[in-house]
């Protein structure tokens, strides 16, 4: 999929089609897991894949959010800063 999509230069805002939007909101969800395994392996054991498979679901939701918009000819919404 990132191989069919522009490289990213800025921040990409969740938005889109309906498919993409529940690829960022997956995201945000993987996302959340990822942060409180990372919280709960201060003072228990967590096996680190879990930790890292989280984080390569997260990226892969954002990827798929981002192709699926391309398929669907969905422009980005790029965040830009305040100058």
């Amino acid at each position: 999929m990132s191989r069919r999509l522009q490289p990213l230069h800025h921040f990409v805002l969740p938005t889109g089609c309906p498919a993409a939007a529940a690829a960022h909101l997956a995201r945000t969800v993987c996302r959340r897991a990822e942060r409180l395994c990372v919280g709960l392996s201060q003072g228990t054991a967590v096996d680190p894949i879990l930790i890292h498979f989280l984080n390569r679901a997260s990226d892969w939701c954002f990827v798929l959010a981002r192709y699926l918009n391309w398929m669907q000819a969905e422009p980005e919404t790029l965040w830009k800063p305040r100058s």
